[in-house]
């Protein structure tokens, strides 16, 4: 017997249960349709908000960095690796997010990696909402702190955490946007409680950034809590488009990043075409808010149409739309029924979500048509009444 049998033995397991995860390819670029497993097919997956990561002008920025500066920056960004194109896009990013500093790193799942354990140690304490993201978990782990997690989106649980537990240093930590449910974390009631007992806040706006606040400038804007939120943790792989991560804050902040945040450290920064485009993506958003505009028109009509059909769209206050099956088997089955009519929504499972809470996730973009979105409504209506789940 092998020491390795007992992979294929939990694989079948995965799969009996619904929660074997489907990994398809893509053969296009992103869009409101796309070419998957060499069909073309409805998007209602990626987590391209605006439709940037196709843009023209995105793609004309990685074309010009590509000739000026080649396709790598050849070393980690504190040794030889930091390109001028890296300082552009961290001032950029400081200024649309009304900040004094940024650090741009490799991923947003990587900035939280690289906050938290800069933070905070085997000392301290950490107060995480229950919903956080896997991103949010690893940084806490990594960092040896002791965790705490409060009820979701509870900011009297929080209250009561703070009072119980002390330690040299306390940080608390949230999403700003949950990505499976489409809920707001509630950052006014959050830092209320933060200054009573004089936390480190933290808040990781992967889904707000490019949908909340004006013109997308996410969840702090959103509120008006710039200045009463210490870091600011964020994607350009989203509404953006592109590729990297970012924390902002105050300088000193940046600047003590710079100095101990590990994969700043240790893991070579983002090439020359990745950073181009991303500039660019922010230039956008700066100059208008159209697409933002258009994307919350788009996830307002289908929302209430999915609604009206009978499907469960839970909690979610953005432009995420879960639609909720319980059972994983059954989303499993909608998901593979859909992509053969010609709509790509993925089933999401445990422990992605808890169980019982199987859902399709459906990510609606500024890019669709009106057409487009019927066409998938259309779709879901017609297979949602063949498996009864509407």
């Amino acid at each position: 017997m092998s020491k390795l049998d007992f992979i294929e033995s939990e694989l079948a397991s995965l799969k009996e249960q619904g929660l074997l995860i489907n990994i398809r390819t893509i053969s296009s670029p992103q869009g409101p349709w796309f070419v998957a497993d060499q069909k073309r097919v409805l998007n209602l997956c990626s987590n391209n908000y605006l439709g940037l990561a196709n843009d023209d002008r995105l793609k004309a920025a990685a074309r010009q960095a590509l000739e000026k500066y080649g396709v790598g920056p050849g070393a980690v960004r504190t040794i030889a690796g930091t390109m001028t194109l890296h300082l552009e896009i961290e001032r950029a990013l400081a200024d649309f997010k009304g900040a004094e500093d940024t650090i741009f790193l490799q991923s947003g799942f990587v900035a939280n990696q690289a906050v938290i354990p800069a933070l905070v140690g085997p000392d301290d304490v950490i107060f995480s909402d229950e919903l956080n993201h896997a991103s949010i978990i690893d940084g806490c782990r990594l960092s040896g702190a002791k965790i705490v997690r409060y009820a979701h989106n509870d900011a009297g649980s929080l209250e009561e955490a703070a009072r119980a537990h002390v330690g040299r240093r306390r940080l608390v930590v949230t999403d700003g946007v949950f990505s499976m449910d489409g809920d707001i974390a509630p950052l006014p009631d959050i830092v209320e409680v933060a200054q009573r007992h004089d936390l480190i806040t933290v808040v990781d706006d992967a889904h707000g950034e490019g949908v909340l606040g004006r013109g997308g400038r996410g969840i702090v804007d959103h509120f008006g809590l710039h200045g009463r939120f210490d870091v600011e943790i964020g994607t350009l792989s989203k509404a953006f488009g592109v590729v990297g991560g970012y924390a902002a804050g105050s300088a000193s902040l940046v600047r003590w990043f710079k100095q101990r945040a590990r994969p700043f450290l240790f893991s070579t920064g983002l090439s020359p075409a990745d950073v181009a485009a991303s500039i660019a993506a922010v230039r956008v958003l700066q100059a208008s808010d159209e697409l933002v505009k258009r994307l919350w028109d788009n996830a307002s009509y289908f929302k209430a149409e999915m609604r009206r059909l009978g499907f469960d769209t839970g909690v979610s206050q953005t432009p995420i739309t879960p639609v909720i099956i319980g059972d994983a088997v059954k989303a499993s089955e909608l998901s593979k029924r859909l992509f053969s009519e010609g709509v790509f929504a993925q089933s999401i499972g445990y422990p992605t979500v808890p169980r019982g809470k199987a859902r399709i996730r459906v990510m609606i973009s500024a890019a669709h048509s009106r057409e487009d979105l019927d066409y998938g409504l259309e779709k879901f209506a017609k297979v949602g009444r063949e498996l009864g789940v509407i």
